[in-house]
């Protein structure tokens, strides 16, 4: 068994590179086509690693154990999946690692780790080291963030996101049902070995990859009925995660709707501008200035291959980042970028601009960002785009699901009557 090694200032368990050997890496799954790529692309580096797909409200229990029940859903459900699978007997726990991302944000995105770190001690957990996944906010001898993975994080997450919107476009009128999630499947497999033998993140191969892949998805027989389409924004965990927003894709489809959840290079693009906006507003480093330009020019590259492909293959395209900016301006402030911040906002304009006029709003309960940039700017949206139809909904472990879903059904009910209205005239 490795040895335990602290840090001298924070004391925190450092995660060695002899546990690199021997340990396997906990990682929570929130966007299951991304992550299952992004995990295979981990495993290629030498780690050993495991989503965790538990669901059920055990986990939710878990957390408010060990976590104030004034924390912030994702941060309950998250720790309670780590706590609850620690607790599990599935692992050797002194065998065991975490693996939580970290990135120096005013919320969730950097009290978690903390969080995480206060909760395993409270359950006996100490000894379990917590990686921190971030650009060297704390630094472990046995995980490094270097950039050949980097580039092959983002190359899973374009694939991640295309493959995302063809199957959402795809899945509720294909003839032979199964079809588009086996070609996810089948995709997912072929892009993961790819990025593991070293090939398919350069912007060559990406639109290479990105038309091939948007071309097999045109070729499945679908019926083009008219149907209610709904887009998905929120907190960026409930937004995708299954568990979080109790299957709303699944609940949705069932309902015999056509879904839209706008990507996470979206979200990136939207974190990196932050940067160059703050240096905008308040001053700062001109080498920082122009790293962050580079960086968003190179998404704004990749995003106009996502878009071209899915426009030639007759998909709605992914959203451009510089006209979803645009949407905003005069309707909320560049600088409220908490969370998801106006990007939240620009979101809705955009789905109720492409057709998704049906929008439900995932809002943590309590979570204050979300709830000024989504349920407060509904009434602006509505004065802009008349034919935004939106319901907010809170998650949180005393929220019934009964309640959430009928809630969504009231809002479908205008939908569908609208839908019928079109098909009529």
């Amino acid at each position: 068994m490795a040895e335990l090694k602290y840090d001298k200032k924070t004391g925190r368990v450092l995660f060695t590179k002899q546990m690199k050997k021997e340990y396997t890496i906990l990682l929570p799954n929130m966007a299951p086509i991304h992550f299952n790529i992004l995990q295979n692309v981990f495993t290629h580096y030498g780690y050993k690693s495991e989503l965790l797909n538990t669901t059920g409200p055990e986990i939710a229990q878990t957390g408010l154990k060990y976590v104030h029940n004034d924390t912030c859903y994702p941060a309950l459900l998250v720790i309670g999946q780590f706590i609850h699978a620690l607790q599990s007997g599935k692992y050797d726990v002194h065998k065991t690692a975490l693996m939580i991302t970290q990135t120096g944000g005013g919320c969730r995105a950097s009290n978690y780790i903390f969080l995480l770190r206060k909760a395993l001690k409270k359950a006996g957990f100490e000894f379990v080291p917590v990686i921190s996944l971030s650009f060297g906010m704390e630094h472990n001898s046995g995980f490094s963030l270097s950039i050949p993975l980097i580039r092959r994080f983002v190359g899973g997450l374009v694939y991640g996101d295309q493959l995302m919107l063809l199957s959402n476009q795809t899945k509720p009128y294909e003839v032979n049902k199964g079809e588009s999630m086996a070609l996810v499947e089948d995709w997912s497999k072929k892009i993961s070995q790819m990025l593991i033998d070293g090939r398919g993140y350069t912007l060559e191969e990406l639109d290479e990859n990105l038309q091939k892949m948007t071309k097999s998805f045109s070729k499945i027989e679908l019926n083009k009925v008219p149907k209610v389409k709904v887009g998905i924004v929120g907190e960026i965990y409930v937004k995708y995660s299954k568990m979080a927003n109790n299957g709303l894709e699944d609940f949705l489809a069932e309902q015999d709707c056509e879904v839209c959840v706008p990507g996470l290079m979206g979200f990136a693009a939207f974190k990196v501008d932050n940067r160059i906006e703050d240096i905008k507003m308040f001053g700062g480093n001109s080498i920082k200035l122009k790293v962050c330009q580079m960086l968003l020019n190179y998404v704004k590259k990749v995003e106009r291959l996502m878009i071209e492909a899915a426009k030639k293959y007759g998909f709605e395209p992914p959203h451009e980042y510089a006209h979803t900016k645009e949407l905003v301006k005069g309707v909320i402030g560049y600088g409220s970028k908490m969370g998801e911040g106006w990007l939240l906002t620009a979101e809705m304009l955009e789905l109720a601009e492409t057709g998704y006029e049906n929008i439900v709003c995932t809002q943590p309960f309590g979570c204050l960002p979300n709830h000024i940039n989504g349920k407060g700017a509904i009434r602006k949206i509505k004065e802009i785009k008349p034919n935004a139809n939106i319901v907010t909904i809170d998650y949180d472990p005393g929220a019934p699901k009964v309640n959430q879903e009928n809630r969504i059904k009231l809002m479908l009910a205008v939908g569908k009557e609208q839908l019928e209205k079109e098909i009529n005239n």
